[in-house]
């Protein structure tokens, strides 16, 4: 007899984020991913308690690629650090749809509330780059998100694809709109 394959969970989260690619996250359960693997559910059980176990690991494997893609963007300094993770929020919203809206479009009713925001490095970058103190940059870095996820949002549910020159430059238009009134309120205050 043959030994056994044993499936880790590398191997499980690996498959589990293809159902997810390939099918959405509903269409996420045991019987699919052990259908990925080529293997039984067994497995799965092996390894997980629950389906929601799973599932965690699989929302931190696809924030992980979301991570990687912005320091792809970044290192191919086609924008400045700040603009590279919102450009490429957009790019993983188009090249990984489902994945993207496990991310950012899930329903949270159930989830603690997130300020993860906050902790971003983004706003450390915009916080070096600008000059501006946290709760500026978190301000400014909310509003930007906002236009970003919206840009994200409308790829990812196929309901516009926005170029990417034209997404840059209204990005671009933003973040000067933005940080120039900040700076004129703050110079009218010091005067």
């Amino acid at each position: 007899m043959p030994p056994k394959i044993k499936t880790n969970k590398t191997d499980i989260i690996r498959a589990a984020t293809e159902v997810v690619r390939k099918q959405g996250a509903s269409a996420l359960n045991a019987r699919a991913v052990a259908s990925e693997l080529n293997s039984s559910t067994q497995p799965i059980f092996s390894n997980y308690a629950t389906m929601e176990e799973l599932k965690a690991d699989i929302i931190a494997n696809a924030y992980d690629l979301y991570r990687n893609m912005i320091e792809d963007e970044t290192s191919k300094k086609k924008y400045p650090p700040y603009k590279s993770a919102g450009m490429a929020y957009i790019r993983f919203a188009k090249e990984e749809k489902e994945l993207f809206k496990l991310l950012f479009m899930r329903d949270r009713t159930n989830e603690p509330a997130s300020l993860a925001y906050r902790v971003e490095p983004e706003v450390e970058t915009l916080m070096s780059t600008t000059g501006f103190d946290l709760n500026t940059a978190e301000r400014v870095h909310l509003a930007m998100w906002a236009c970003v996820h919206g840009f994200g949002t409308m790829a990812a549910s196929s309901y516009i694809d926005i170029p990417e020159e034209i997404a840059s430059d209204i990005l671009t238009d933003l973040f000067t709109s933005l940080t120039g009134k900040i700076k004129e309120n703050k110079n009218e205050k010091d005067n």
